[in-house]
């Protein structure tokens, strides 16, 4: 009877470190919110950075007459359709002034799929890449997972909360970097990089051969200031200054279409054939129905709708601004853009210890749900909530009525 053996002990079975990444907790948050709605609560959420008003009328008509044609959604290309890919260099056209190749073009499963192709094809385990704190958790965790060692720049009040090449700087006398995240509108913050910030840091990480990943997905949804000559009205393109960049982008925020999972990146030439064969291991293909459907994204007339879905956000930040002295908290950052008010807690930290027991009990005992923030930021996050205003002016009223009153209860 043959029998086999090893010297080398077995791993136990389990998840790989890899695997071991922190849950987002607003899902967690959503997740709660419907447990209570579904008991008949009434709660007004706060939490997600998902537009209210939903996709523009000739995207989900698109996506009707799709369905109704009764035509075979079979597998696309694994870059996406070429008219869609069409419809978005164009876009870049429109926006940018820039004359961007559709074979640079990458569609998505939503950004975030975008951003494990582009950390996969641009950075080896291993690479040092850096990123704001606070900042959109999935960077981090994405990163992490593909065993990229992550460089997290503390980034304050002083800098508006975007990282500066002073900062950058600093950072790399640990080693040398491989990859900078740049989000602008950011998350959590809301703040933007001006055209003059925006090259400063192309142009450092350009002289020093690091990687440029600039999320954009928030562009189109910006306040500008009247006269600040340095801010493009619907925010800068990394690819003005840095034709190296990976820029990642999205149908989510300006365009509301959070659940259709689409998104795109724009790939410098050395990465387009690396994501195209990623894309096609991966996920083969983004979702054929909803790529069909976005080509209307880019009608005239869905631009009009979107442009009127900005001015609502901008008329709910106005109101969150005028009542941010109801709110009981502290110092917010500048709202420049996205729909996010990311705010200290002020006189509430020393009344509930942290972000996480704050919004739980607000959301317990008011119905209004807000994100701790401790995703953003795993070191003074708990100080922080995050407050998503784009469910509308509604909301937001009947959301700062509910908290006043509940720092008054408690």
């Amino acid at each position: 009877m043959a029998t086999s053996s090893s010297s080398s002990p077995r791993r136990a079975l389990g998840p790989s470190s890899r695997g071991v990444v922190p849950p987002f907790q607003v899902m967690d948050v959503l997740d709660r919110v419907a447990v209570l709605r579904a008991q008949g609560r009434d709660v007004v959420s706060l939490c997600a950075g998902e537009p209210a008003g939903g996709a523009p009328t000739l995207v989900s008509e698109a996506a009707a007459a799709v369905h109704a044609s009764r035509r075979p959604l079979t597998y696309t290309s694994a870059l996406g359709t070429h008219e869609l890919r069409a419809e978005i260099a164009a876009h870049y056209r429109r926006w940018y002034g820039l004359d961007l190749d559709p074979a640079r073009v990458a569609v998505t499963t939503g950004s975030s799929g975008g951003f494990v192709l582009a950390f996969l094809a641009a950075f080896e385990a291993g690479d040092r890449v850096a990123l704001a704190r606070p900042g959109y958790p999935a960077y981090r965790n994405i990163l992490r997972a593909l065993g990229c060692e992550v460089v997290e720049v503390d980034c304050g009040p002083e800098t508006r909360f975007q990282p500066t090449p002073e900062q950058l700087d600093a950072v790399e006398r640990g080693g040398p970097l491989a990859g900078l995240v740049l989000a602008s509108p950011a998350n959590p913050t809301g703040t933007m990089v001006d055209r003059d910030e925006l090259a400063a840091l192309t142009t450092w990480c350009r002289d020093r051969g690091v990687r440029l990943v600039s999320d954009e997905i928030y562009h189109g949804v910006t306040y500008p200031e009247p006269g600040a000559a340095t801010v493009d009205p619907r925010g800068v393109c990394a690819l003005e200054g840095d034709p190296t960049a990976v820029v990642v982008s999205s149908f989510s925020k300006y365009w509301g279409m959070t659940g259709w999972r689409l998104g795109w990146l724009v790939l410098p030439e050395d990465l387009a054939r690396p994501v195209d064969a990623l894309a096609g291991n991966v996920a083969l293909c983004p979702p054929a129905p909803a790529q069909y459907a976005a080509v209307a994204a880019f009608a005239e007339d869905s631009y009009r709708e979107c442009d009127a879905a900005v001015a609502e956000f901008a008329a709910t930040r106005a109101l969150l601004l005028a009542s941010a002295d109801r709110l009981g908290w502290g110092p917010a950052a500048p709202p420049d853009g996205a729909f996010y008010y990311w705010a200290d807690l002020g006189p509430q930290l020393g009344r509930w210890g942290g972000s996480a027991a704050y919004a739980s009990a607000l959301l317990e005992q008011a119905g209004v749900a807000v994100t701790p923030g401790g995703d953003f930021d795993d070191r003074t996050g708990g100080r922080y909530v995050r407050l998503s205003f784009a469910a509308g002016p509604s909301a937001v009223a009947e959301a700062v009525a509910r908290i006043e009153a509940f720092h008054a209860a408690t």
